[in-house]
């Protein structure tokens, strides 16, 4: 009796597998899982900067002049440049810097001319007479303290205002972030500055302010290499620079 129960209970479970076996079996369909997340688009916020997005065909020569004026920088330039500080006391400083920015608004006003833009035009002409008159050659910034707006314009600027490309991005010796069309640009502003210099000084002192200009102009400027904590630097230089310009020329 028992082997007979025995049998008929393994006739159970045999029956019972080849059913399960027999039986058809459902197969996942794509639709029944959920679209990866892990997608670049879904990431990335909708507003997120790509640095990547500027036409630098130039990179690994760009990249090895920037290295070149970050040495250049710390064992030239900024060494100059605390020696000029120690030097000339603030105010004198202040006088300098204002005797070149005079110097800028005579650019302005020639590119305000060029890009037909009448409003900048005499903001900047009337910033130069102040300036060069009752500010004695541009040491006081008089235009300033009597609240005449002060448009920069530069020749990079008024080539894009008639449409021409920044094209390729282009880091200069000792200048730094430009692009060729911007780096065309400097001669003209550079003449038209010379001209204005020459008009009012001798040769001489044009000379010596040309001397002076960079040592000011890298004082008034609070970047420094590689202190900004990013891995990316080269990266965010370039983007900024590049989306700065596009900016200037939309103003």
């Amino acid at each position: 009796m028992t082997h007979l129960l025995l049998r008929l209970s393994l006739l159970v479970l045999l029956t019972s597998i080849g059913a399960c076996s027999s039986s058809p079996q459902i197969q996942p369909q794509a639709a029944d899982y959920p679209e990866p997340v892990f997608t670049a688009e879904a990431i990335l916020p909708p507003d997120h900067v790509d640095l990547t997005a500027v036409y630098d065909p130039w990179e690994n020569m760009n990249k090895h002049i920037y290295n070149f004026n970050y040495e250049f920088d710390n064992a030239v330039y900024l060494p100059i440049v605390r020696g000029y500080e120690t030097v000339l006391p603030s105010f004198a400083r202040t006088g300098v810097s204002n005797f070149f920015r005079n110097l800028v608004d005579v650019t302005s006003m020639f590119n305000s001319l060029l890009q037909l833009a009448p409003t900048k035009f005499f903001q900047n002409t009337g910033r130069v007479l102040v300036n060069t008159t009752v500010g004695i050659f541009g040491l006081v910034d008089v235009a300033t303290k009597m609240k005449i707006p002060r448009p920069v314009e530069d020749f990079g600027q008024t080539l894009g205002h008639w449409g021409v490309s920044q094209g390729p991005y282009l880091v200069l010796p000792f200048l730094g972030p430009s692009n060729l069309r911007d780096s065309a640009g400097l001669l003209p502003d550079f003449y038209v500055a010379g001209a204005a210099s020459d008009a009012i000084f001798s040769s001489e002192v044009t000379l010596g302010a040309f001397i002076v200009y960079p040592i000011n102009a890298r004082a008034n400027n609070p970047f420094r290499y590689y202190q900004n904590g990013s891995a990316f630097e080269y990266e965010m230089v370039r983007w900024l620079s590049s989306t700065k310009r596009k900016l200037d020329v939309n103003e």
